[in-house]
């Protein structure tokens, strides 16, 4: 794993850089989300090839891998995760989300409508006891579907970012890897460090060059929530039944690495 980490280190100090300041006009915190499972060993391949047409985030002259943690809510009984599972196309996360090297956390509420549109809404947090703070309990009851009081800590998962712009800023695109998760109600840790997640984000259908790699190397959009993941992996008295299919597909791809490349 630590000469695959080397290589993408290397392949992301070929990128121009891009600061957050600069990153500042396209949040696009509503928006389609087209997300792509790989074998981290793919991914070397896919960062040469868009230096060309990308900026790489870049935090104080020094980090373009940023480490992420989050915290999930549910209800005693995964109410969200059910709904997940059971295919609702409208359903809501609420999560909070911390950036390690700036110190910044943020309490979201995650929405995705039946059309694919993701919004997400989001106020500053100082730390994770978010269910004891009076402001928090309010954003809570006043903008999610639950009561606060019905919310518990549920899943914790930690990973490493990579966030890339393309030079027409129309477009931001993350890559995560080192996924690791922890479930509160089990205790359990578990993790595939071999299996990077991408997620495209665009406010419509404009041109997406990584696509386009994407394509060329046969890699075809797969949809994932990191949370349901995480909850499979920890906790085996889910029903996951619905998710077999796209757990086949990761298997294959952890078990036989990088997938068939154009001839």
């Amino acid at each position: 794993m630590g000469q695959i980490i080397s290589k993408i280190d290397n392949a992301l100090a070929a990128f121009e850089p891009i600061t957050l300041a600069e990153m500042s006009g396209i949040k696009l915190m509503n928006r389609i989300d087209t997300k792509y499972m790989i074998n981290v060993n793919q991914l070397p391949i896919l960062l040469e090839r868009a230096k060309a047409d990308y900026f790489a985030q870049e935090l104080e002259d020094v980090f373009r891998k940023e480490l992420y943690r989050t915290i999930y809510y549910d209800t005693p009984d995964a109410e969200m995760y059910t709904i997940h599972h059971n295919r609702k196309r409208t359903r809501q996360k609420i999560r909070i989300r911390e950036y390690f090297e700036s110190d910044k956390r943020f309490l979201e509420i995650k929405n995705k409508n039946n059309r694919g549109r993701t919004k997400k809404i989001r106020i500053r947090v100082e730390d994770e006891n978010v269910l004891d703070r009076i402001e928090a309990v309010e954003f809570i009851n006043e903008k999610s579907n639950y009561r606060a009081e019905r919310l518990n800590q549920r899943l914790k998962n930690s990973f490493y970012r990579i966030t890339l712009v393309n030079k027409a800023k129309t477009e931001r695109l993350t890559i995560d890897v080192l996924i690791n998760f922890f479930n509160y109600v089990t205790g359990v840790e578990n993790s595939y460090p071999d299996l990077c997640i991408i997620e495209i984000k665009q406010d419509g259908n404009t041109h997406s060059p990584f696509k386009d790699y994407l394509a060329d190397l046969r890699i075809k959009q797969r949809r994932i929530s990191k949370y349901c993941l995480g909850m499979v992996l920890t906790d085996v008295n889910l029903k996951a039944n619905n998710f077999k299919r796209k757990f086949i597909y990761i298997h294959k791809i952890l078990n036989y690495g990088i997938i068939s490349s154009p001839e």
